[in-house]
């Protein structure tokens, strides 16, 4: 039977060293001291040049990075496999700006394509949209405001960047995700997306939008990109998260005396993804899916979903998704026992990675003073083998 408490399958990719590490690290975390120090204090040592990149490098980033380049992440993806995870590189880099810093990103977005096509372990490609688009400009075309002359041009330029991206995937075969963005860009980034969907995804899902159901529309979303998609005759690609930018859209929100565009409550975030997760199931003629997801009870509830529907565990539209170094219990019990399972794999200069591993800092501290659950299992798993 699938059980998620089984740490013996989860952490079996991990020597006892590699568990030891684990478990420092994410005390750390759940103590607060990582996730609320980190930011204030390396940032600044970065800057003024203190010798502190391989304290990181050892610590945040061995735990949640496969490495500084694709190469480098060979051992995270070579462990993963031994698994039956697939991994996804991700190359995290965030913040640059300028068009020569787009080109250069949506190029090594282009190398993580023709880099899976190749290598089975890899099933999916994934890129920002905000990596290769200004900020501001998808800001704008969110608003609906009209572009100047110049914006125009810049936008053409974006748009052909993003698209170079979708048509390599395409004439590779190597399915790619537009991840999520704030909601303030995220309706350009969606018509870009769809956009794709159109030239792209006519016989199989090459193209994937993420749908971020924390947001109190994007249930809809889904279901009317659905109903497009049929009436247009493509294929829709979906990724389902709860979301990323909690904090940063009702903080917005309240300063400029908008309607909050995230559920009030935990409860009816975790109904909607659910629901999306029926709807996936129940249209899985015209869509394709991944559940991307740390949510147990989530990650249940789709099994037995497919089981309902008589749904092979590891049916080509159905793929669950987890991050590199996190919810292992979730990931490798799902793939023993036959479910389509892949890790993003961050990878980048420290530098540069750092507001991805501060997110990541972030997400695993402790609520309320309990260990979290990541250092729960790690516990277990130490006390099972005696060290």
């Amino acid at each position: 039977m699938l059980n998620f408490e089984n740490t013996e399958i989860a952490f079996r990719q991990k020597g006892d060293g590699e568990l030891k590490q684990a478990y420092r690290l994410f005390k750390l975390m759940n103590n607060g001291i990582l996730a609320n120090l980190a930011p204030r204090l390396i940032e600044p040592a970065l800057r003024l040049g203190l010798p502190i990149t391989s304290l990181v490098k050892k610590t945040l980033y061995k735990q949640f990075c496969g490495g500084e380049t694709i190469e480098e992440c060979e051992e995270s993806i070579r462990q993963l496999d031994k698994g039956y995870v697939g991994a996804i590189l991700d190359y995290s880099v965030e913040g640059a700006i300028g068009e020569n810093s787009y080109s250069f990103t949506a190029d090594e977005i282009i190398k993580t394509i023709r880099h899976a096509k190749n290598d089975r372990r890899i099933p999916f490609a994934v890129f920002k949209p905000s990596g290769v688009v200004r900020f501001k400009l998808l800001e704008k075309v969110s608003s609906g405001k009209p572009l100047s002359n110049a914006e125009q041009v810049e936008y053409f330029k974006a748009k052909g960047r993003i698209n170079n991206i979708c048509k390599t995937a395409y004439d590779l075969e190597v399915p790619v995700m537009f991840d999520a963005e704030e909601s303030w860009i995220q309706k350009g980034a969606d018509a870009i997306a769809l956009d794709m969907m159109r030239l792209y995804n006519r016989d199989q899902a090459i193209v994937y939008n993420t749908y971020q159901l924390y947001r109190n529309n994007k249930l809809a979303s889904l279901q009317s990109d659905l109903f497009l998609a049929e009436r247009e005759g493509f294929i829709l690609g979906a990724k389902l998260v709860r979301g990323a930018y909690l904090e940063k859209e009702r903080a917005r929100a309240e300063r400029e005396k908008l309607p909050s565009p995230i559920y009030n409550t935990k409860e009816d975030t975790d109904k909607a993804f659910n629901e999306a997760l029926v709807f996936c199931v129940e249209n899985l003629k015209d869509l394709a899916f991944i559940a991307g997801t740390h949510n147990e009870a989530s990650c249940m509830i789709l099994t037995e979903l497919m089981k309902k529907h008589n749904l092979p565990e590891d049916h080509p539209n159905i793929y669950f998704a987890q991050l590199l170094g996190m919810s292992d219990n979730l990931s490798f019990n799902l793939a023993f026992h036959g479910y389509n399972v892949v890790k993003y794999v961050p990878y980048g200069p420290v530098k540069s990675v750092l507001p991805y591993l501060f997110r990541r800092a972030e997400e695993n501290k402790a609520i309320t003073g309990q260990m979290g659950r990541e250092l729960t299992l790690l516990s277990k798993e130490k006390k099972r083998r005696g060290i």
